[in-house]
């Protein structure tokens, strides 16, 4: 294969059948690394997965021996800061047409290095017509996998990872895409497969199904007849002709045939009764957009009246399609969402997928990987190298653009433990960690992604700043910021792309970039000179603290808990003061907070519940380093503990922003400790803990929980736990009040 902007790629459709222009680090991604292959291989299209070790840069922090030293004087940082290699798990999924599959199979032979497997999982009806092509061309055994078994345990694992992978789909709401929270289990449901033909399952548990029906007319009856009607070959040209036809140019509605006693029966005039039924009798030709819509209007009515039929006879009310027919495309979904409603008079729920087409690809994978037991890890997609739903292929080339439809991709990492809803949820299902919908609000969708763009600058000047000795860092973060850009113009158009649009979103996704780029924490200098400077101060606050009378240190340390979440760099206001001022510092910001009462002020009724008993244990999320943490959160810590309470800190697994992480927070909590006994007791009695939170984000999520660490083992808060817990506090940004 060329490289991009290669001469010789061709512009006829038989030059593209032997040789694609791919940018290898666009598509294959990663491919030098891959260790184990699954292929799915239906009558239209291909999913290839693989699994890959990927090495990238992590921040490492390791703290000094300051035993012999002045706090007040020193100034030396508190921690060294290295920037080390590290593996991590990889599955990359691509999905591209038939047409290509050689030439794929040829580049993945010529890029292949690393490989710890002789055999590939192969499944769809192709993994029998093309076996012998992909064994000659990889050299690997092909080991077929059953193709119910494969599609239902994509179709989990999906379920079960990416929390906002299912949505509904509603024509002229605002939004269209409505996406389903996480639910703690999926069973019973239908699924709906729509390749070449459809094939129906009914799923009762992880383990058991069955294949209850199908039909031979799906995505390749509508790709078929639509070369026959349009002499179109493309699938994707296909769905664009028909999103530009008008089907009742074609098709004989309601109305024509009753006029306007349509209304004495009940039904709506512009209801289809019979597809193509104006060709018999019309002189006129029609045009390939109208016929293309006709056609698929009739298939996806099909499909839709057949899933509800099955849907009803076996009392269930949730309906998953899957396949690469719907593709996110709104006539196909409006359709069959439509055909569900109106057969099942709204009883039954049509629910499509961000992932439709790689639930084989992912269920073969899964069962090659049976000995790796992929299911006791947690999975998260990866934005950077992601589609994305209704996306076109990451950046391609201007040559490569018309046909940037020809390749989807999806990247999933694995954590590094598995994740829960956090046990003191009250109702899992019904959280939402966030209560502004950008994909819902036009303006507040604009306002945000612009913040975002206005801030790039910014990051990009950090992320340099934060490896002041790699030759590279400038080119890097150059290539950062057009990474980060270009998800940020499709989010513009397509703000459904990785599900509900958050501030969330928008931040994991910088977040997602940076790390693709090497740059795993671009604050970390920042951190390190904003936790010396605040370390430093620790000793004079308590000492203040402490001189007061018990109801004025009340207010006073939730005033410095206020105060301290002022030193947030991911709000613009903020960083723009501390970039002009740096000598801004906690007294002033503790000058600067509105008096009371504050627009959400229960102060009084927190200051009569600390004159009662003491609470049991609390459950606290720290939100930034340096002054908010180390001079608001740790005189708050250091007063409960002096009340007899236990508490446990947790803060962020990985960096974001200025945010104060988990292996920040052991250095910063020693070096307290080194100067202030109660947290030293604490500490060393596990009256105080620390834990991670299981996020890399700047926004607290409930739903990735890893659990805290208690005498070297995994303590996840179990029943017991949860009830011992009695005040839960989340410092500042991390609130799920603000995204």
């Amino acid at each position: 294969m060329a490289e991009c902007g290669a001469s010789g790629s061709g512009s006829s459709g038989d030059s593209l059948d032997k040789s694609i222009t791919l940018p290898p680090d666009e598509i294959f991604r990663n491919l030098e690394n891959a260790k184990r292959f699954a292929i799915d291989i239906g009558g239209s299209l291909t999913k290839l997965a693989y699994y890959s070790t990927v090495q990238h840069k992590v921040a490492k922090v390791r703290s000094f021996d300051h035993s012999d030293k002045d706090t007040e004087q020193d100034h030396e940082p508190p921690y060294e800061i290295s920037v080390q290699e590290e593996v991590t798990a990889r599955l990359h999924f691509v999905k591209f047409e038939n047409t290509y599959i050689e030439a794929c199979l040829d580049f993945i032979k010529d890029h292949l290095v690393n490989t710890e497997t002789k055999v590939i999982q192969a499944t769809g009806g192709g993994a029998y017509k093309f076996k012998d092509l992909i064994e000659e061309k990889l050299q690997l055994k092909v080991d077929k996998e059953d193709v119910m078994t494969c599609l239902i345990k994509g179709c989990n694992f999906v379920l079960k990872n990416i929390p906002q992978e299912a949505f509904v789909y509603q024509k002229g709401s605002n939004p269209e895409f409505r996406f389903q929270t996480h639910q703690p289990s999926v069973f019973p449901y239908l699924l709906v497969s729509v390749g070449s033909g459809v094939s129906i399952v009914k799923v009762e548990t992880e383990d058991r199904f069955e294949w209850i029906g199908g039909s031979s007319i799906g995505g390749g009856t509508f790709w078929g007849l639509g070369a026959l009607l349009t002499k179109t070959k493309s699938f994707d040209e296909l769905l664009h002709l028909a999103s530009r036809g008008q089907h009742a140019n074609v098709d004989m509605l309601v109305q024509d045939i009753y006029g306007g006693a349509h209304q004495t029966l009940g039904l709506s005039g512009n209801l289809i009764a019979s597809s193509f039924g104006k060709s018999a009798t019309a002189d006129t030709e029609f045009s390939k957009e109208d016929m293309a819509k006709s056609l698929l209007h009739m298939i996806s009515n099909d499909i839709g009246q057949l899933a509800c039929l099955y849907a009803k006879l076996h009392c269930l009310d949730r309906v998953y399609f899957g396949g690469f027919f719907i593709r996110g495309h709104p006539v196909t979904m409006r359709t069959i969402t439509y055909s569900i409603n109106f057969f099942s008079k709204g009883e039954v729920q049509a629910l499509f997928l961000r992932h439709e087409g790689y639930l084989g690809a992912i269920g073969a994978f899964l069962k090659g990987a049976e000995q790796d037991n992929p299911n006791q890890y947690s999975w998260e997609e990866n934005y950077a190298g992601s589609s994305g739903l209704m996306s076109s292929s990451p950046e391609l080339c201007p040559t490569q653009r018309a046909r940037s439809g020809t390749f989807d991709l999806l990247e999933m990492d694995r954590l590094e433990r598995p994740l829960v809803n956090l046990p003191l949820l009250l109702d899992p299902s019904s959280y939402v960690p966030d209560t502004v919908d950008l994909t819902d609000d036009a303006l507040a969708r604009k306002y945000w992604l612009t913040c975002f763009e206005e801030a790039l600058d910014g990051v990009v000047k950090r992320a340099v700043a934060s490896q002041p000795g790699s030759v590279d860092a400038a080119e890097r973060a150059e290539k950062f910021r057009q990474k980060y850009w270009d998800k940020l113009q499709t989010l513009r158009h397509q703000p459904f792309a990785y599900g509900t649009l958050t501030v969330r979103s928008l931040l994991d996704t910088r977040e997602h970039c940076l790390n693709e780029f090497n740059f795993p924490d671009p604050y970390s200098k920042v951190k390190q000179k904003d936790n010396g400077v605040a370390l430093k101060c620790f000793q004079r606050v308590i000492h203040s603290l402490d001189a007061l009378g018990w109801e004025e240190r009340q207010l006073a340390l939730v005033k410095g808990l206020l105060a301290g979440n002022v030193f947030d760099w991911g709000a613009k206001a903020v960083s723009d003061v501390l970039e002009s001022d740096p000598q801004f510092g906690f007294e002033e910001a503790k000058r600067k907070l509105q008096e009371r009462p504050w627009l959400v002020d229960s102060y009084s009724n927190w200051l009569q519940r600390l004159k009662g008993p003491p609470h049991k244990c609390a459950l606290i999320f720290a939100d930034n380093s340096g002054v908010d943490v180390i001079l608001g959160v740790f005189p708050f810590v250091r007063e409960l503990l002096s009340r007899g309470t236990e508490v446990i800190l947790a803060c962020n697994s990985g960096p974001a922003l200025n945010d104060v992480t988990y292996s920040e927070s052991l250095i910063v909590a020693e070096r307290i400790a080194a100067m202030d006994p109660v947290v030293r007791s604490a500490l060393r009695e596990e009256r105080l803990l620390l834990t991670r939170t299981g996020s890399s984000s700047p926004c607290l999520d409930l739903r990735t929980w890893s659990g805290p660490c208690k005498g070297g083992h995994i303590w996840a808060l179990g029943p017991l736990a949860s009830q011992s817990v009695s005040l839960s506090v989340c410092s500042g940004a991390d609130s799920p009040v603000l995204t």
